[in-house]
């Protein structure tokens, strides 16, 4: 009995840092694998558009790598069930939600006021609705894979693995962190921001069951800073937007980071701490049941044992009435 409580407290300390390189390595595998796509011919003269789209939709190979895991992996199949419509909060609802509140008007209120601040300066670019549709579904691809990765495996796994669901929550937040640890113009603020919009999608995801809430976020997110602003996305710049950054009028200060944009500031940190916080207490008063995958996955591997057992025990009409009829003859007889 003790050598198995070993056992067991020894598997949840090393389960999270294993989890971790797990999925490390499945995004590693995942961008050299849409990395592939630079092969196409011409990938390296296209327009500032395909550029960004295509800079964007290389993380479909993240996508390809974790659900070819999932389905190879039995234990880890049901995790699907959070990705779709079978978790009650994935519906077009809180993907709206999602979209445009908790990423397109919180990091525009985060671009306004470095504008109002005048620490960055914007001039008009262009607009061209066919490329921005496609671009905005590449960002989707890029910021749904993240999701995926994080809030869907991650999130489900130590979920699985540990009672209290914050060490889900804060678990695979810290890991989305660290993966932004080598982007360009990296600060401890940045890091704090990424960690701090990684819990808001994660209670998302416990409290409103909805994964498809946070890909909305995540997507409307980068696509208003990136696309739409003109700015720094974690630190990267890319060539098409709707607006233009004058970089070099761009200065730091409590609205905006030079190297990583709004994501590195004070405001952005309290903008995102308050909205994660908010949620969480808005569905305090407004609980919903959580969907636990796991234990519906442990009752439908059971069921089948439960009828088996069932089957036994049940006396079919004909066999019944075959005893009572030999018992009369017996009596009978008698």
């Amino acid at each position: 009995m003790q050598k198995s409580e070993t056992k067991r407290i020894l598997w949840k300390i090393f389960s999270m840092p294993g989890l971790w390189l797990l999925c490390l390595v499945l995004m590693i595998l995942g961008q050299n694998l849409g990395s592939l796509l630079y092969l196409i011919p011409g990938a390296e003269s296209m327009s500032d558009a395909s550029q960004t789209a295509f800079f964007y939709v290389l993380f479909i190979g993240i996508w390809a790598i974790v659900l070819l895991h999932m389905l190879i992996w039995k234990k880890n199949r049901p995790i699907f069930k959070a990705l779709w419509t079978g978790s009650p909060g994935n519906n077009i609802k809180m993907f709206l939600i999602g979209f445009f509140f908790f990423g397109m008007f919180l990091n525009a209120l985060c671009a306004f006021a470095a504008l109002l601040n005048k620490d960055i300066f914007l001039s008009f670019c262009c607009f061209e609705p066919l490329p921005l549709l496609w671009i905005l579904f590449c960002v989707f691809v890029q910021s749904s894979a993240e999701e995926l990765l994080c809030r869907g495996f991650m999130y489900q796994r130590l979920r699985k693995s540990y009672e209290n669901p914050w060490v889900a929550i804060i678990g695979n937040s810290v890991f989305f962190g660290v993966l932004h640890l080598f982007n360009a113009g990296v600060t401890p603020l940045a890091i704090v921001n990424i960690i701090a919009v990684g819990i808001l999608y994660s209670i998302m995801v416990y409290c409103g069951n909805s994964i498809w809430c946070a890909m909305a976020a995540h997507t409307a997110w980068n696509f208003t800073q990136n696309i739409i602003f003109g700015l720094p996305n974690s630190g990267s710049v890319v060539p098409y937007s709707i607006f233009m950054l004058d970089a070099s009028t761009a200065r730091d200060s409590l609205f905006y980071n030079v190297g990583f944009g709004v994501e590195g500031t004070v405001f952005a940190d309290i903008l995102l701490i308050a909205a994660a916080i908010g949620l969480y207490l808005w569905y305090k008063k407004h609980p919903q049941p959580e969907f636990r995958i796991w234990e519906k996955a442990e009752t439908e591997e059971a069921q089948p044992v439960m009828h088996a057992a069932s089957d036994e025990a049940e006396v079919s009409p004909e066999v019944a009435l075959g005893d009572t009829i030999t018992e009369g003859a017996e009596t009978k007889t008698e």
